[in-house]
């Protein structure tokens, strides 16, 4: 019997671990981290990065990102126009001071991943979907965003409609 009872004893033990919950990795964004913006005009960045980064390659489910950045960290290389970004007439930072990412789910690709969520700017919810790689603690990433979606100055017609934005965030556990 007791012969039995080792046997028995690790055979439970390993199918116990077997459904042992595995929490998916925290993360802290880094200091050097870049969020940029390009088109035809105009292009620049942003600063003010902040919130919270849930992820674990070996357990999307459990991933999440819940981030924003403070519009009025706009930076285009020209204080005036820099000044205009910030107004009532485009991004309006006093009324919508921050744009924000909450991810719904994050999947693998043959790429990378891919963070489908909703993306808020100017007080417009829209979902969007980011593409991104993980490698060496840092999260890079590329996707456009359509000011005339978020009704960020649909009248203008000088300026372009479509946004290039790049993601480098690196992170720290």
């Amino acid at each position: 019997m007791k012969r039995l009872l080792y046997p028995v004893t690790a055979l439970l033990i390993i199918s116990a671990s077997a459904f042992t919950v595995y929490k998916a990795q925290n993360w802290k964004i880094g200091e050097n981290y870049s969020v940029k913006f390009t088109s035809k005009d105009p292009s620049g960045t942003f600063s003010g990065l902040k919130g919270n980064v849930v992820f674990d390659e070996k357990n999307l489910a459990a991933s999440k990102f819940d981030v924003s950045i403070d519009v009025a960290t706009i930076n285009t290389g020209n204080g005036g126009q820099n000044n205009h970004a910030k107004s009532e007439q485009w991004f309006d930072a006093e009324k919508y001071p921050q744009i924000k990412f909450t991810s719904s789910a994050i999947t693998k690709t043959a790429a990378g991943y891919e963070a489908k969520g909703i993306l808020d700017i100017h007080g417009v919810q829209k979902e969007a979907i980011i593409p991104f790689t993980f490698q060496n603690n840092t999260f890079v990433g590329r996707f456009d965003v359509n000011r005339k979606d978020f009704n960020i100055n649909p009248s203008n017609t000088k300026t372009a409609d479509v946004l290039a934005v790049d993601l480098s965030i690196p992170v720290t556990k």
